[in-house]
């Protein structure tokens, strides 16, 4: 059932100059509609980075609420399906600061990286790159962390919070935006009136399709294969990305299952074509399959819980911002999951709009004005930008077999490997502390 509207402010004026985002409602309709009631911030979506979203902001006191199409117990009743996220050092502290973190059971750090160019069924060259966290200062890169336990601990964390209203199951009708408020309006009748309106509603996102934000999207030849492999030899905390003429293939260190079982996270990135035969092996062969591009270095493979498989492509949303309307995560990008920068994206995303949202909201500022929402989109827009730009430039030149295209990656990779100071360079940006931080990311509380 929905849970009971916290009501944070008592407006009940209409607001002027209202922008519709859906002409699907007729007016005789909209005259019958109950006075909406009112938070300070409204998000669309209540995946991981919209209820990241809404703990940020209500760990700060803001009042906030998500709105979610799936309703908190059916998803944690679901079944385990094998799918982990890799949190970066810099995303550990935004989850830190927003008390998150705080509620997770368990989370496999990253202390090792290697990352090599090879070809299937032949050992990895001698030329790769090697990270590790001793050469910085001995703490983890980085964590993977099942995100049955994530979700666990964003459900546990919003509990918590007072001025945090989860709304699901709900689906949202449709929104307008005016100088002062933005209204959403459900299916199911009722109405919220906030300052802000943040979608969080994923790739496809119907906030952003019905602000008239253009996307651009390109498709890759290839889909990605997500699933939990079992090993008999343990990972000792090291991630490994192999690049193989398909594309990128990930084997990633998770804790150890019941009974001491050895487990990582493997991301298979292989071409469209190939993927349907690659989903229907059965568990040995599709086990062995992984073998042949790994090698033995883990021991015998077996595969745990389910497999999933997804097309690959890039999005990229004109702006970040609308009246009173702001993109985060998906909604606002997607990128090629090489290196498992996807989700650190949208937590960076998180935290500078709950800096620029809070700092507003001490000076006793609108929430979702204009100059606002502009520090926002210029904030974000480099880091977006350079980040889709290097992960998409990574899979396409490493996934070219072309015998003087891998000569010379190879060699990049040993010279990076080589000189301490880019290699540290690279491991500073591979752990989200490079670049103009939000506070959160810098470990400071917003």
């Amino acid at each position: 059932m929905p849970q009971p509207w916290r009501i944070a402010l008592d407006r009940s004026a209409r607001p002027p100059d209202l922008i519709s985002m859906s002409a699907a409602t007729p007016k005789s309709r909209r005259s019958r509609t109950p006075a909406p009631e009112t938070m300070e911030v409204a998000v669309v979506g209540g995946g991981l980075v919209g209820l990241s979203m809404g703990t940020a902001l209500a760990s700060a006191g803001v009042e906030v609420a998500v709105i979610d199409a799936q309703a908190p117990d059916v998803l944690a009743a679901a079944p385990y399906d094998g799918r982990a996220s890799a949190i970066a050092r810099g995303s550990r502290r935004i989850l830190e600061g927003a008390g998150v973190w705080q509620e997770l059971q368990e989370a496999q750090p990253i202390v090792d990286i290697r990352v090599s160019d090879g070809r299937i069924g032949r050992p990895a060259p001698p030329l790769f790159l090697h990270f590790d966290a001793e050469e910085v200062d001995g703490e983890p890169m980085g964590w993977i962390v099942e995100n049955r336990l994530l979700r666990a601990a964003l459900d546990a964390r919003a509990a918590a919070l007072p001025s945090l209203v989860r709304i699901a199951p709900a689906k949202v009708a449709e929104t307008e935006r005016g100088n002062r408020w933005a209204e959403v309006r459900l299916e199911d009748g009722r109405a919220l009136r906030a300052e802000l309106l943040i979608a969080a509603d994923g790739r496809n996102s119907r906030l952003r399709q019905a602000a008239g934000i253009a996307a651009r999207v390109v498709d890759y030849p290839q889909a990605g294969l997500v699933c939990t492999l079992l090993h008999e030899r343990p990972h000792h905390g090291t991630a490994h990305e192999h690049f193989l003429p398909s594309g990128p293939f990930a084997v990633l260190p998770m804790t150890d299952g019941p009974g001491g079982a050895h487990r990582s996270s493997l991301v298979w990135t292989e071409k469209r074509a190939l993927t349907d035969w690659a989903m229907k092996l059965d568990p040995a062969a599709f086990a062995g399959e992984v073998q042949r591009r790994f090698g033995d270095s883990l021991g015998k493979f077996e595969l745990e819980g389910r497999r999933w498989s997804y097309p690959l492509s890039v999005l990229l949303a004109a702006r970040g911002t609308d009246r009173r309307l702001a993109l985060i995560g998906d909604a606002a990008h997607v990128i090629h999951p090489i290196a498992g920068q996807g989700f650190n994206l949208g937590l960076r995303d998180v935290a500078a709009l709950a800096e620029c949202i809070v700092d507003r909201r001490r000076l006793g500022l609108d929430l979702g004005a204009a100059e606002a929402l502009d520090r926002y989109a210029r904030w974000r827009r480099f880091d977006t930008l350079t980040l889709t730009a290097v992960t998409d430039g990574l899979n396409r030149l490493f996934s070219s077999d072309l015998p003087p295209i891998r000569a010379a990656r190879d060699l990049g990779l040993a010279t990076v490997n080589r000189i301490g100071p880019l290699r540290r360079f690279f491991m500073h940006h591979a752990m989200g502390l490079s670049g103009d931080l939000p506070r959160l990311a810098r470990g400071e509380p917003l």
